[in-house]
């Protein structure tokens, strides 16, 4: 016995999307939406194709879309690849489902929620607060007080790969779902965890390849080859992003450190050049003292001299002559 992997949109699909699908897409949808008190009883699958009512919009697809007996919308997609952009094609399709309800002339108060449930075959919250959390609920908050606004927009995402339980740890629906759409293409057989519930088995018979066209297998197999070359360049693009990033970050450190060197190059050059003023400037000093301390020196020898003269009572006028002093000087040598 063989199961197609659910993980690709056609499998996706073929399991909750077709008009045989109903009363799958209802347990599946109430095990993982959070209906607890007023869980779905009908719904009806249309087509998935979003036309936006403005010529200009983006048209959008998703993999199934439904509408609950109550009137509010669900967007049902799975996700195999990590796509630039994701986080807000997932936001637009809810947007535009609930923003498209309208026709002219139709009350505001006519709106039904609109939600987008979402299944990831990635990480898509790494945050360490959401590390173990398969099943994420978002809805608007206030930012301070985190009082809910009405609950008109929900973005639900199950991410496959935060989900690590074995056949014996299944407890209740959600867990059976994660399971079945996370292993069902690697099952060999029908678990017994999951045989007693009546619309797993009844997904099991649709995924069964037993069930499948030769056609439907080979566009099966196009779009897990497609997925596995898409996750092949996306690995390459994330590790030459990795590298570019590396690459930045050691030039970036070079250029640090070359501005670091010029720096301390300057401030060297600069704290040379002021101990080099300095220096100039002690010698310029030690020159001038020696200067005035040998001009000293001479006057003090040119007045021993002249006061010698005088002891011989030698003319001032001639001792002038000799030394060089003024009068003045040699006056008060007497």
């Amino acid at each position: 016995m063989q199961f197609i992997d659910v993980t690709t949109d056609f499998a996706f699909k073929k399991v909750f999307g077709s008009q045989q699908s109903k009363d799958i897409l209802i347990s599946f949808l109430n095990a993982l939406l959070p209906f607890e008190d007023n869980p779905i009883v009908d719904l009806t699958i249309v087509d998935p194709y979003q036309a936006p009512q403005v010529a200009t919009l983006k048209n959008t697809y998703v993999d199934v879309k439904a509408y609950l007996n109550n009137g509010t919308q669900v967007i049902i997609e799975m996700q195999a690849l990590n796509q630039p952009g994701f986080d807000k094609r997932v936001l637009l399709n809810v947007a535009k489902a609930y923003s498209t309800q309208l026709e002219k002339g139709d009350k505001y108060t006519e709106l039904k929620p609109a939600i987008g449930l979402t299944v990831t075959d990635f990480v898509m919250f790494p945050e360490k607060e959401l590390a173990s959390k398969v099943v994420s609920n978002f809805i608007f908050l206030e930012e301070e007080k985190l009082i809910p606004y009405p609950k008109e927009m929900r973005l639900v995402f199950v991410e496959l790969p935060k989900f690590d339980k074995k056949l014996r740890q299944l407890k209740g629906m959600a867990d059976k779902w994660i399971y079945f759409v996370k292993n069902v293409g690697h099952l060999k057989s029908i678990p017994k965890t999951l045989a007693n519930d009546k619309e797993i088995n009844q997904a099991l018979s649709i995924a069964n390849t037993a069930s499948l066209t030769p056609e439907e297998i080979e566009v099966q197999q196009k779009k897990l080859v497609w997925i596995s070359d898409q996750k092949s360049n996306l690995a390459r693009a994330e590790h030459a992003e990795r590298e570019n990033a590396k690459a930045q970050k050691a030039a970036q450190e070079a250029l640090d450190k070359a501005a670091k060197a010029e720096a301390e190059k300057q401030a060297a050059l600069e704290k040379a050049e002021v101990e080099k003023q300095a220096a100039l400037e002690k010698a310029e000093a030690a020159i001038q003292a020696a200067l005035e301390k040998a001009q000293n020196a001479e006057k003090a020898a040119t007045l021993q001299i002249a006061k010698q003269l005088l002891q011989t009572n030698m003319d001032i006028t001639l001792i002038r002559q000799v030394t060089g002093l003024k009068k003045m000087e040699i006056t008060k040598l007497k």
